[in-house]
C-alpha cells in the first residue's frame, strides 16, 4: 500500500503545474457603440480624436483616413476583430464606415459621459442633474 501512496502523492502534487493558464488579450482602440453613436459627419478631426482617441492606424499615404481597430482573443479562444474607418475631407468628417463593427464593446464603457464637456452656460461648481 505504501509503495502505491508515494507515486500517487508525487503525481497529485505535480499535476497542477502542468495546466496552462491563457490570458485574454485585448489590443487596439475600444469601439464602444455608445461612444460611436455620437460620431457624426461634419465633426472636426479634433472632435473625433477627443471622442474616439488616437486612431490605431494613420496611413501617411492616406492622410484623410483614420482606422480604429480592436481585437480580442479570449484565453485559448478564437480572436474577434472590430474595425471602423473615418474618412475626412479637409478637417471635417465626410464618411464613417462601421460595416466591420459587430456589436462593439459596450461592456467596457470607459466611463464615457456624452454630456462632457459640460455646458458652458451652467454655473461653475453649481448643481446639475445627470
Amino acid at each position: 500500500m505504501r509503495k502505491l501512496l508515494i507515486p500517487f502523492l508525487i503525481g497529485a502534487l505535480t499535476l497542477p503545474a502542468c495546466s496552462v493558464y491563457r490570458i485574454d488579450v485585448q489590443q487596439g482602440n475600444t469601439l464602444d457603440t455608445r461612444i460611436i453613436e455620437h460620431l457624426k459627419v461634419g465633426m472636426t478631426r479634433k472632435q473625433v480624436r477627443f471622442l474616439m482617441g488616437t486612431p490605431l492606424i494613420q496611413d501617411p499615404f492616406h492622410k484623410d483616413r483614420w482606422d480604429y481597430v480592436y481585437t480580442f482573443k479570449p484565453g485559448g479562444g478564437k480572436m474577434t476583430r472590430q474595425h471602423m474607418t473615418v474618412f475626412f475631407e479637409g478637417d471635417k468628417v465626410a464618411r464613417i464606415d462601421k460595416r466591420h463593427i459587430h456589436g462593439g464593446t459596450n461592456d467596457v464603457g470607459m466611463g464615457f459621459d456624452p454630456a462632457f464637456p459640460p455646458d458652458r452656460k451652467s454655473p461653475a461648481g453649481g448643481n446639475h442633474d445627470h
